[in-house]
């Protein structure tokens, strides 16, 4: 199709592709469907590409079905593969009927196989009205039901559809206000066996990361010991990598409360993640493990539990320079917390044979923040008396 000229009105203005399904605007500019759908859905973008005149929602497209069917006959004419008839528009009150369907227990399954088809098949116009239709707090509530009643048949397709789903976060915060237990069900699920194991656990952590992020101060003050130790328990199941980031998010988020650092630190989660970064060193994976320990060593009892892992001090000190500088910034101060507050002649001394007090010294010169280098000089100058006679110094 290179060699062939492309009549000038049949190409998208935004993608420059040709037009698959031409819609006009209330600006009387022609664009391909998913292109300008893509364009309106960031949320930033509210004026028309071509004349920047306003253009709020995608509701003021207009399919045209002249310009879609002389770019079909332009197609057959020139032998290039015709182009598909688009699908008529996604009905609210098609999905309301779907929402209903899921409370009929024959109808269920059927019901979250057509939801998750729907929001697959559009992850613009059909996600977005399945959000304003109330999908997700439909699907919130069969999880919840389901951890109620403790049956897990429907659970798979329920966290698919949500997985799906962007919902705005003012609507998480009122779903978790409506479903208290909803982190309950969350955990609940992770500890059963189901088919397709990997991608169900792995589309529940993700799910949940979505509403960690999303809760208010005062619900993830209220996190049980349990939240934490079944998600450092499920470190250890050999889950995706995916599965892995969204979980250490879940972590991350909940880390600024103090209460919740010590229920992870009891979890045994110093020692859980040391372990994991030993196991799969991976960027992203490192920058969010050191995060967590970071404000895990804010604790005497992280440190410690730091402190007692055999590979806790190399681990952290090898990883400085040579991730990212969010990584050498979170390896750094734990680094000066442990000489700060647990700087025995012992743990001095392993700080000096693993390479610490190198690595300290090497980020005075290097490119990095001027705080992590004072973090650094701080950790040196601490302890300059017992380091003094080292070559590094």
């Amino acid at each position: 199709m290179d060699d062939i000229e492309i009549p000038q009105y049949f190409i998208c203005p935004i993608s420059l592709q040709i037009m698959k399904d031409p819609v006009t605007a209330i600006t009387g500019i022609t664009y391909d469907r998913d292109s300008i759908q893509q364009w309106l859905s960031t949320g930033k973008n509210t004026t028309c590409p071509v004349t920047k005149q306003s253009l709020l929602a995608d509701s003021d497209l207009t399919p045209n079905h002249t310009l879609r069917r002389l770019i079909q006959a332009w197609c057959t004419t020139k032998g290039v593969d015709r182009i598909p008839t688009p699908k008529s528009p996604l009905h609210k009150n098609h999905i309301l009927k779907l929402i209903q369907d899921l409370w009929v227990p024959q109808l269920q399954l059927k019901s979250l196989k057509k939801l998750e088809s729907l929001a697959f098949e559009n992850e613009i116009t059909n996600r977005r009205y399945m959000v304003e239709t109330g999908v997700g707090k439909a699907t919130v509530s069969l999880i919840v039901r389901c951890f109620r009643e403790a049956r897990t048949d429907g659970l798979d397709g329920a966290l698919n559809v949500l997985h799906c789903l962007k919902i705005p976060n003012d609507e998480v915060k009122l779903l978790l206000t409506e479903n208290y237990d909803f982190m309950d069900s969350i955990i609940w699920i992770l500890e059963q066996e189901m088919d397709n194991h990997e991608q169900v656990k792995t589309n529940t952590v993700i799910v949940l990361k979505a509403f960690i992020q999303a809760a208010s101060s005062n619900l993830l003050e209220r996190l049980k010991p349990e939240f934490f130790q079944v998600l450092i328990r499920f470190f250890k199941g050999g889950i995706s990598q995916e599965a892995i980031k969204a979980t250490l998010h879940v972590l991350l988020e909940a880390c600024p409360s103090g209460r919740n650092r010590v229920k992870i630190i009891q979890a045994g989660g110093v020692s859980e993640l040391i372990e994991m970064e030993l196991s799969m060193p991976e960027k992203r994976i490192t920058e969010l493990i050191l995060g967590v320990l970071d404000y895990l060593c804010s604790c005497a009892d992280g440190r410690a539990q730091l402190l007692a892992h055999s590979a806790g001090i190399a681990v952290v000190s090898m990883r400085i320079l040579r991730v990212s500088p969010a990584a050498n910034e979170s390896a750094v101060r734990i680094l000066s917390s442990i000489a700060k507050f647990s700087g025995t002649s012992e743990v001095l001394n392993e700080m000096l044979s693993v390479g610490a007090v190198s690595k300290l010294c090497m980020v005075l010169q290097a490119d990095c923040g001027e705080n992590v280098k004072k973090k650094a000089r701080d950790a040196l100058k601490l302890h300059s008396k017992v380091w003094n006679n080292s070559p590094c110094i």
